[in-house]
């Protein structure tokens, strides 16, 4: 197993981060490390909260927690600091502030979308009751049916076939 240096590992995962983006696969290409080490480095960095992506997407293709993680840290750049920050990622500053209203809008959505499953829940509790009153109301008509019947075939056995009917 190869030993690569602090400085050789930040290099490897500069290539990844934006604005240069390039995949891994790339990556181990040139460099012979393979790819289940860059995988790896990657995974670790994410974990400590760095951007980095590795697979060649533009920044509007990125996961909601990558773009997340942009908002976080653009949170505490003042306007010079956050147009410097968006030049080293290759993003622009509106991208940034459209990402943060909707991480901003996020639980507002998941309010209106339970206020609606709530009503679809009620609609569909009435629903189930109105169905479950029918079927009672179905079963017992059967159930007499089913009595009637019986009752018929008792008394033909007894008295003999009805000869009006």
């Amino acid at each position: 197993m190869a030993r690569y240096s602090l400085e050789h590992r930040e290099w490897v995962l500069r290539q990844m981060m934006p604005p240069i983006n390039r995949s891994i696969a790339d990556i181990a290409e040139d460099t012979g490390i393979n790819p289940v080490t860059l995988y790896a480095w990657r995974k670790q960095a994410k974990t400590a909260g760095a951007v980095v992506l590795g697979n060649d997407k533009q920044s509007d293709a990125w996961s909601s927690a990558d773009k997340f993680r942009v908002v976080v840290e653009a949170s505490t750049l003042n306007e010079t600091e956050l147009a410097e920050y968006c030049r080293r990622k290759g993003l622009y500053v509106e991208q940034i502030q459209a990402w943060r209203a909707a991480c901003e809008q996020a639980n507002a959505v998941a309010e209106v979308q339970t206020r609606a499953s709530r009503e679809q829940t009620k609609v569909a509790d009435k629903r189930i009751k109105q169905l479950e009153r029918e079927l009672q109301r179905k079963e017992s008509a059967l159930a007499e049916a089913a009595a009637l019947l019986i009752l018929r075939k008792k008394a033909n056995a007894i008295w003999g076939k009805d000869e009006d009917a």
